[in-house]
């Protein structure tokens, strides 16, 4: 077996690449000039009042989605859908809610779990290719 089959198995299931890849664009997309800190769509549109955060609402149920699709279990899923419902509350709230926006990154900590959960699920596949990988650079330092 080559090492791109042995590697296929675990690679990062499809839907979580995409939810890795919108949790970025809404949350982390755009650093700040003058202060740094990064933001991303989910600030940007959340600054139009109730619209905006209906909209962000939308897309951040998206990665809930992708979750589910993957076989996150029904209580993590509910943690994720806590932590969209959390974000868009407090979108509500004139600009202290903009400004918790900023540090509350509700989707990248559902990738977070999404993350946690699949590492977990896949962690004797995981470990048993970080050996097989150890065991052939040690053979190649030899």
């Amino acid at each position: 077996m080559s090492n791109s089959d042995s590697d296929a198995g675990l690679k990062a299931p499809a839907e979580l690449l995409k939810a890795q890849s919108m949790a970025n664009t809404l949350d982390t997309a755009v650093r700040l000039p003058i202060i740094g800190i990064k933001v991303g769509l989910d600030f940007l549109v959340g600054l139009i009042p109730v619209v905006g955060d209906a909209i962000m609402l939308l897309a951040s149920l998206r990665i809930v989605h992708l979750g589910h699709k993957m076989g996150v279990p029904k209580a993590l899923k509910t943690k994720m859908l806590r932590n969209c419902l959390l974000d868009f509350l407090l979108g509500f709230v004139p600009f202290l809610g903009d400004i918790v926006d900023i540090w509350f990154k509700a989707n990248q900590r559902n990738v977070r779990i999404m993350e946690k959960w699949w590492v977990s699920e896949n962690k004797q596949s995981i470990d048993a290719m970080r050996a097989k990988m150890l065991k052939e650079w040690k053979d190649g330092q030899q």
